[in-house]
């Protein structure tokens, strides 16, 4: 094709295709949408121009080198004997009468130069290539962040607004409410953190991302990225519960009878779950094994407390729970918060007695009559339990209550 002279407002598309291509790695845009934007707008240019100077609108076409930018553009209509396109055919008698040979069901193609056009034409082309550019970015943008819904992310504080904040994502900011926030914690700008994406919504303006660092599924996260048993597959996350800036309870098990879900979740030295400790400002974290049997695993998420006996009602998502007299205070812990996360880790409602209390109160009587209608078990303990029961009283309990939340539970 013989190259034609540009004036000086003509498109350069030589250059956008080079700056397609480093738009394209370093944004991840779909450079053949822009193509094909930038094919579109001069052909609409074209049209308009020959509209302009004969009157007729025509449709035009644009083809446009990938590799170098160069472009041609030319009307392309077929020739007939008589016309019912106006746009797409041009009638055989009227070629002939400008001495234009012409056989009815070929194309007549008749070339643009684009250096004609006018300023206003060309100004037109460069805004629609230019908004395309815009539109691109932002999906481009949107698809990128769309992709990590549901993960954990990498951003920086970088201002706080009353007592919401924004986060830097890299391209884009996040938005992290007061409510998603960990309670007690104060960010500051420029601090990085890790956020939770729970909301990805495209916009006018471009994506609205929501993060959180209060959920559950951020502490689930965390563990993924720290013990490798987990993205292997070989342990899994059961159920996890948490109330952020205080304590969260999960429920592991190991598909690997090898394996000990609980010790790989800890780590050496408790190295795993203090990873995890230190991300979300030192909250205390009980890892208990999941188990099939709902008496035992409600055992085992009333952890660090002990337990005496358990009776879980399947068909209710009910159960009571009897510990010693001296456990009382922990397994309900701190405005029973310990009980509070056990419920909601098994989904059961559970009903915790002391040993003097089911006792005085005939419930081990009523259990043995009710029997069959729970799954459960009962333990004695050794004497040595019952030497501890008798040196129990309040104010030891509530000791022990404080001191499981201030030092993490390996076990739990």
């Amino acid at each position: 094709m013989k190259k034609t002279k540009k004036s000086a407002d003509a498109i350069d598309t030589r250059d956008l295709i080079l700056m397609l291509d480093v738009l394209e790695k370093e944004k991840g845009i779909n450079k053949e949408n822009i193509l094909a934007t930038i094919e579109s707008a001069l052909a609409d240019a074209a049209r308009e121009h020959v509209k302009k100077l004969t009157g007729d609108d025509v449709n035009v076409v644009c083809d446009l080198n990938r590799e170098d930018g160069s472009y041609r553009l030319y009307t392309k209509r077929l020739i007939v004997d008589e016309i019912q396109d106006w746009e797409n055919e041009i009638s055989q008698e009227e070629l002939q009468d400008i001495g234009i040979p012409a056989i009815i069901g070929e194309y007549y193609i008749q070339e643009i130069d684009p250096s004609l056009f006018s300023r206003i034409n060309t100004n037109i082309a460069k805004s629609k290539i230019l908004q395309a550019l815009r539109e691109e970015e932002k999906a481009a943008i949107f698809n990128e962040y769309a992709s990590k819904e549901g993960n954990v992310v990498v951003g920086t504080v970088s201002r706080k607004n009353g007592d919401n904040y924004n986060v830097n994502l890299g391209r884009v900011e996040a938005y992290l409410p007061h409510v998603e926030t960990i309670a007690g914690e104060e960010l500051t700008v420029g601090e990085r953190v890790k956020v939770y994406v729970t909301e990805v919504r495209d916009t006018g303006k471009g994506p609205r991302i929501k993060v959180s660092r209060s959920c559950a599924e951020l502490v689930k996260c965390l563990f993924e990225k720290e013990v490798p048993e987990l993205s292997d597959g070989i342990v899994e996350i059961k159920n996890i519960v948490r109330e952020a800036g205080s304590r969260s309870k999960m429920a592991v098990y190991s598909t690997d009878e090898n394996i000990d879900a609980v010790g790989a979740c800890v780590g050496l030295n408790s190295g795993r779950v203090n990873a995890v400790v230190d991300e979300i400002g030192g909250e205390k974290i009980d890892i208990v094994r999941w188990d099939e049997n709902p008496a035992q695993f409600i055992e085992n998420a009333l952890s660090p407390a002990k337990v005496i006996g358990v009776w879980a009602d399947e068909e209710e998502n009910e159960a009571i729970v009897i510990v010693p007299d001296y456990q009382l205070s922990l397994a309900i812990g701190n405005k029973g918060q310990n009980v509070r996360l056990a419920a909601k880790l098994t989904g059961y409602k559970i009903d915790i007695h002391s040993e003097t209390q089911a006792r005085e109160s005939g419930l081990y009587e009523e259990l043995g009559v009710e029997e069959g209608e729970f799954v459960g078990y009962y333990e004695e303990y050794e004497d040595e339990n019952e030497a501890a029961e008798d040196e129990y009283d309040e104010e030891a309990a509530e000791d022990e209550v404080e001191e499981s939340e201030e030092t993490p539970d390996e076990e739990n």
